[in-house]
């Protein structure tokens, strides 16, 4: 069955009917971009996944990477698909027309990647990780450090990683071991071992640059003694070619369940002189200075969640469409050729569910990488520094919600499909593996929950909070003029909920424990994630309410009424469950608290 990768018409609505990415090209770094080249970037995107990607995805996912004891081994076929990624400028579009890139908005260098992202799965993470590692040098980093380092990578001759996870030290950076020892010219030996560095060893490019956390010797305890180091795995000669091996070596390769195409790797720093690393920026500010990377890689985590969920939902649509199976209730003529089985309920059911968490997990990314570019191009200072301002709150709410819900609508695309769906016959088991990945990647939707309620919300007197509920409160104001205003009323409840919530657990700080206060603080997210979605589901609401004034033609009618059949849908039965999670929450129920470790 050859079935549709991602819907382009969504992708349409999204850019120029939902976001209005036409308007960037009156701002100065766009004035060269007009509609025809969005669509043209778009296009070449889409054309390098069916041809280098799609044809390999099976073959990715069956032929995991091996190491031998020296070097690890990839299908061969991966490095022309990123070299052709690369050669088609869609490495890192949105960068500078100087330094090769296409100079696009962030949301649209976003839909450029879809097909790939959609497609080629965590492989694409070569060279997506290998991006955010040059934004990170090029905002920290030194003169001579951009110079080295970013030119290359954006050229594509390196490739980049980000070194933190270690052994004994998983996310709780504060007990990372690697050590740093300061050397007379300036440079640093760095002693260590890091895990699940994803991307740590190939044979894709010439070198590859780590981004490395290391404690240098003295610093204080805990994550302020952190400082950040460039690592490389071959050094650099005096004129920029490729020089001795550093002190860095592969340990080992992890095989995960899905993603199989991007090693991921166990790497040993300092065996026998220690790794020769270069300080970024300043001593003990290295975890600040990672999480302009890592917060990238956030977004990258939630975007590419939402596009596996909207490629597993376009397959299982078209299998749906096509496939014959059984017979209304309504129908007692067992003489009667079976109907496909979209006609059946509770198949509509499941899609409908798909549809909603896939187009609303998206819809709410290409917010993010909105947000992300008027922080940099917005005309003013104060729309930069809203922006800014959004970004930073919703940042656990972008990586979380898609990966939490992506995979809930792989599964049910394998449901849909039945005992197809679980063979790989059929791509939708792989999609559901590698998307499982995606609640773990970047930070566990309990650390993400943590971030949120204790750290996002209050910051800066409430500063990002206010702002986010003073963007749903504009569009509930403009839904109420419209043929939606029922679902306006319904989301003006739910924030009404949220903010006694907040309420009451920011009060509870003072007066209780905090592993009790903080014990929901999933639930928190949830419902939290599930009201920005909603507002989501609001704005392509009213965005589909205004096309069908139009008298539009079939096509549109159908798909306008599909947005609106969809939010609906998301309403009915999807906004009603943050109750439930806001009472777990206000009541700081001690369930989970309460359970003694030995009664397991």
């Amino acid at each position: 069955m050859a079935a549709k990768i991602l819907s382009e018409r969504d992708l349409a609505f999204m850019l120029y009917e939902l976001f209005d990415t036409e308007s960037l090209t009156a701002r100065p770094r766009y004035a060269e971009h007009s509609r025809e080249t969005f669509d043209a970037a778009i296009e070449t995107g889409k054309a390098v996944a069916l041809k280098h990607f799609l044809p390999i995805r099976q073959k990715v996912d069956t032929n995991e990477p091996t190491f031998d004891g020296e070097k690890v081994h990839l299908l061969p076929e991966i490095k022309p698909a990123l070299d052709a990624v690369i050669e088609a400028g869609l490495a890192a579009p949105a960068s500078d027309f100087a330094v090769g890139g296409m100079q696009l908005p962030l949301i649209v260098a976003n839909v450029a990647q879809a097909h790939l992202s959609a497609v080629a799965s965590t492989t694409l993470g070569y060279i997506s990780l290998t991006n955010a590692n040059a934004n990170l040098i090029e905002a920290h980093g030194s003169e001579e450090q951009i110079a080295t380092w970013v030119g290359p990578m954006r050229e594509g001759r390196f490739m980049g990683t980000m070194a933190m996870t270690e052994p004994g030290a998983g996310s709780g950076l504060a007990d990372l071991t690697t050590t740093a020892t300061r050397e007379a010219d300036g440079s640093y030996r760095l002693t260590g071992n890091k895990i699940f560095i994803s991307g740590g060893d190939h044979e894709l490019s010439e070198n590859i640059v780590h981004l490395v956390l290391a404690r240098i010797k003295g610093a204080p305890k805990g994550v302020k003694g952190i400082s950040l180091f460039i690592v490389p795995k071959f050094l650099l000669n005096d004129d920029g070619s490729i020089g001795e091996r550093n002190d860095v070596a592969l340990a080992g390769l992890f095989h995960k369940m899905g993603g199989r195409g991007h090693t991921s790797t166990a790497l040993s720093f300092g065996e026998k002189d220690g790794a020769v690393g270069y300080l970024v920026g300043e001593e003990n500010r290295g975890l600040m200075y990672m999480f302009h990377m890592m917060n990238e890689a956030r977004i990258m985590v939630g975007t590419g969640a939402a596009l596996t969920a909207l490629t597993g939902y376009q397959y299982s649509l078209d299998y749906a469409r096509e496939r014959p199976q059984g017979r209304l209730l309504a129908n007692k003529d067992p003489d009667a050729a079976p109907i496909n089985i979209i006609e059946h309920p509770d198949v509509r059911r499941m899609l409908l569910a798909q549809k909603a968490y896939a187009e609303g997990a998206y819809a709410l990314c290409l917010y993010g990488s909105q947000l992300a570019d008027d922080e940099k191009t917005a005309d003013t200072a104060e729309a930069r520094a809203h922006a800014h301002t959004l970004l930073d709150f919703l940042t656990p709410i972008i990586k979380t919600w898609p990966s939490e819900y992506g995979p809930q609508a792989n599964n049910l695309a394998i449901q849909v499909m039945g005992g197809h769906g679980y063979i790989n016959e059929h791509p939708v088991e792989m999609f559901y593996r590698d998307n499982r990945l995606n609640p773990i990647h970047e930070g566990t939707t309990g650390i993400q929950s943590l971030d949120l309620l204790g750290r996002k919300v209050p910051m800066n007197q409430f500063s990002g909070y206010r702002a986010m509920l003073a963007e749903i409160r504009a569009t509930i104001a403009q839904a109420r003029q419209s043929e939606v205003s029922l679902f306006a009323e319904q989301l003006e409840a739910a924030l009404g909920e949220l903010e006694e919530t907040t309420s009451a657990v920011q009060g509870a700080m003072a007066e209780k424990n905090p592993d009790l206060v903080f014990a929901n603080s999933v639930s928190y997210l949830e419902m939290f994630g599930h009201i920005v979605i909603a507002w989501i589901w609001l704005r392509q609401g009213l965005v589909a309410d205004a096309g069908l004034q139009g008298d539009p033609h079939i096509e549109d009618e159908n798909f306008y009424r599909g947005k609106l059949q969809t939010m609906q849908y998301f309403f009915r039965s999807e906004l009603p469950k943050i109750y439930h999670w806001s009472k777990l929450v206000r009541d700081i129920d001690s369930t989970s608290f309460d359970m003694q470790t030995d009664w397991f």
